[in-house]
C-alpha cells in the first residue's frame, strides 16, 4: 500500500518503473529466437542459411522506425509511440505462432524491427531528456535482464509445453499488456508545466525540430558514426571471441564458452556499478576511461602472452565498454546541440542497428581473408577511431541554438 501511495504521488517514479519493465521486454524476443530457432527451422522446414532473411527484414525495420523515431515523437508524444509499439511488437510474437510458412514469419520480422526500434529510440529520447546518467545505465542494464529471461521462458516452453509457440505467446502478451499500461499513462507521459514559473525551460522531446535539418549536421553524422563502430565492436566481440579461442587458440569448448559468459557478466556488471558512479565523474571522463580501458583489453587480446590473458582481456573489454551506450546517449545534446537531440538519438539508434550486423560481419570477411588473430586487431582499431570521434566531439562544442 505504501508503495502504491509514493507511486500516485511521485508519477515520475512509476514512468521510470515502466521504462525499466519496458526495457526488460525489449530484451525478451532476443533471448526467445536463438533457443527457439532448431525448432522453428525444423517446423517450417528451413535451411540454416534462410535465417539470415529474417534478420535483415527486422534490421530494416529497426532502422526505419528508430532514425524516424524523432518526427514521431513530436506528432504523437512519447506515450502514444510506445503504446503502438509496444502493441505491434506483441502482435507480431503472437502473430509468428498463426503463420502457415517461413515467408510470412520473414514479413511479421519487419513489424518487429519497427516496434523494436520505436521503442528502443522512444525511451532513450525520454530518459535523456527528464533524467539523469545513473538512470540511463540502469535503464540499458535492465535490457540485459531481459534477454537473459528470454530464452529461460523458451527453455520452459520447450521442456514443459513442447512448443516454441508457447514461448512466443508468452512474451506477446506481456508485450500487450504493456502496451496497455503505456495508452494509460499517456497523459503522466507528457511534461507536467509549473504554473508559477514565467518561462518553461524546454527539454529534448519539446523541440520539433524537421529531420532534414538534422541531417544537414556534420556533427549528428559523426554521432551516428560512433554509434555505429561503438555497438559494432560490441556485437563483434561477444559473437567472434568464441570461435577465436577455441578454433585458433586451442581453448577446450568448455573454457571458452565460460571465457565467452565472463565478457557478458562483467558487462552486465559494469552497467549496473556505473548507475551509481556517473554522478561523481563527468560523461566525457568516463567515455574517455571505459575506451582507453577497452582498447588496452582488446591489445592484450591481440599480444596474447599467455593462455589466461585471454580471460583477463575479454573481461576488461566487457567491464569497460558497459558504460558506454548509456553514456553516448545521455550526451547526445552536448554533442550536437539541444535542437537537434531528439532527432539525433533516433538516428544514433538506427546506426548502432546497422553496426550490430556491418561490423562483425567485415570480421567474419577479415578473418577468412586472413585468419582469425584478424580480430583483436580489428577491434583495437575500431577502439582508436572510437576514442578520436570521442576527443573530437567533446572539444569542439556544437553551437548554441535555441528553440
Amino acid at each position: 500500500m505504501q508503495l502504491i501511495n509514493r507511486i500516485k504521488s511521485h508519477p515520475g517514479l512509476a514512468l521510470i518503473i515502466l521504462a525499466y519493465i519496458a526495457f526488460i521486454s525489449l530484451g525478451m524476443p532476443d533471448g526467445l529466437f536463438g533457443v527457439a530457432l532448431p525448432s522453428i527451422r525444423f517446423d517450417f522446414s528451413v535451411p540454416l542459411n534462410a535465417v539470415g532473411f529474417i534478420f535483415i527484414a527486422s534490421t530494416t525495420g529497426y532502422m526505419l522506425s528508430s532514425f524516424l523515431s524523432g518526427a514521431l515523437i513530436a506528432r504523437l508524444g512519447v506515450g502514444r509511440v510506445l503504446a503502438i509499439s509496444c502493441a505491434l511488437t506483441g502482435s507480431v510474437l503472437i502473430g509468428d505462432t498463426l503463420v502457415p510458412n517461413w515467408t510470412s514469419m520473414v514479413m511479421l520480422g519487419f513489424g518487429a524491427g519497427l516496434g523494436a526500434g520505436a521503442i528502443d529510440a522512444g525511451l532513450n529520447t525520454y530518459v535523456a531528456a527528464h533524467f539523469g546518467e545513473g538512470l540511463m545505465q540502469w535503464l540499458h542494464a535492465s535490457y540485459g535482464i531481459g534477454i537473459t529471461l528470454g530464452p529461460i521462458i523458451m527453455t520452459f516452453a520447450l521442456t514443459s509445453l513442447n512448443s516454441w509457440r508457447a514461448g512466443y505467446r508468452i512474451v506477446g502478451i506481456f508485450q500487450i499488456a504493456l502496451a496497455a499500461c503505456f495508452a494509460l499513462t499517456i497523459s503522466m507521459w507528457r511534461r507536467k508545466e509549473d504554473p508559477a514559473a514565467t518561462e518553461q525551460p524546454k527539454r529534448l522531446t519539446d523541440y520539433q525540430t524537421p529531420v532534414g535539418e538534422t541531417l544537414r549536421q556534420p556533427r549528428v553524422w559523426l554521432s551516428v558514426l560512433m554509434f555505429l563502430l561503438y555497438t559494432g565492436v560490441e556485437v563483434a566481440l561477444g559473437t567472434w571471441v568464441y570461435t577465436l579461442l577455441t578454433e585458433s587458440r586451442g581453448v577446450s569448448p568448455a573454457a571458452a564458452g565460460f571465457w565467452t559468459g565472463s565478457y557478458w557478466a562483467m558487462f552486465t556488471l559494469g552497467r549496473m556499478l556505473a548507475g551509481l558512479y556517473t554522478r561523481r565523474i563527468s560523461a566525457n571522463a568516463l567515455l574517455r576511461g571505459s575506451l582507453v580501458a577497452a582498447l588496452a583489453g582488446a591489445l592484450l587480446l591481440w599480444w596474447n602472452p599467455a593462455p589466461v590473458t585471454n580471460l583477463i582481456a575479454v573481461a576488461i573489454c566487457g567491464f569497460a565498454i558497459a558504460p558506454v551506450f548509456p553514456a553516448l546517449v545521455s550526451g547526445t545534446s552536448q554533442r550536437v546541440g539541444e535542437r537537434f537531440a531528439a532527432n539525433t538519438i533516433g538516428m544514433q539508434i538506427a546506426g548502432a542497428g546497422l553496426g550490430g550486423a556491418l561490423i562483425p560481419g567485415i570480421a567474419g570477411i577479415l578473418a577468412r581473408q586472413f585468419s582469425l588473430e584478424v580480430i583483436p586487431v580489428w577491434l583495437s582499431i575500431l577502439f582508436l577511431l572510437l576514442l578520436a570521434l570521442q576527443q573530437f566531439l567533446s572539444r569542439a562544442r556544437p553551437a548554441h541554438s535555441s528553440g
